[in-house]
């Protein structure tokens, strides 16, 4: 079973609604807003960070910049950069590198969302493919996934 109908299974389980939306293959979160429709702030795109060599989970508004000097004080460390493909994709088992849907709880990952995701009643991300979005109500994304909320993002 692929990371897409793991995460189905999974918000069913759980009795959220959600949507399944297919695109055009898009590789960047702004080009995912774009084929979806829809504002790049709707759309939660998915940054992996190393903070001391520990791997973890950030997820803000496809415009917005992860400024990590503040990522390095949310996680109480010295150093944060970000993660290169090579360090995380063996972690999302079944999704395509750098499609990860922003549910770290299912990977053993901590999870930080930007407070300026929660912004919009809905939000949209990928669902393990270049060509696949899912959406559904923030409130359902925070309760299941549990991210500690932040303030994280440079936005343009």
């Amino acid at each position: 079973m692929g990371c897409k109908e793991e995460l189905e299974a999974y918000l069913r389980e759980s009795k959220v609604p959600f949507q399944v939306q297919h695109h055009a293959l898009a590789y960047t979160a702004q080009e995912v807003a774009a084929a979806e429709h829809i504002p790049g702030r709707m759309l939660a795109k998915v940054v992996m960070v190393l903070g001391d060599g520990k791997l973890a989970m950030f997820v803000l508004p496809a415009p917005a910049r992860v400024d990590l000097e503040r990522v390095a004080a949310v996680l109480g460390v010295k150093e944060a950069r970000l993660a290169n493909e090579e360090q995380f994709a063996d972690r999302f088992p079944g999704c395509e590198v750098g499609a990860m849907p922003p549910f770290g709880n299912l990977y053993d990952l901590p999870v930080y969302v930007d407070k300026s995701l929660a912004e919009d009643e809905t939000i949209v991300f990928e669902a393990g493919t270049h060509t696949d979005t899912m959406s559904m109500k923030y409130a359902d994304y925070e309760r299941l996934a549990q991210p500690k909320a932040a303030e994280f993002a440079r936005h343009p």
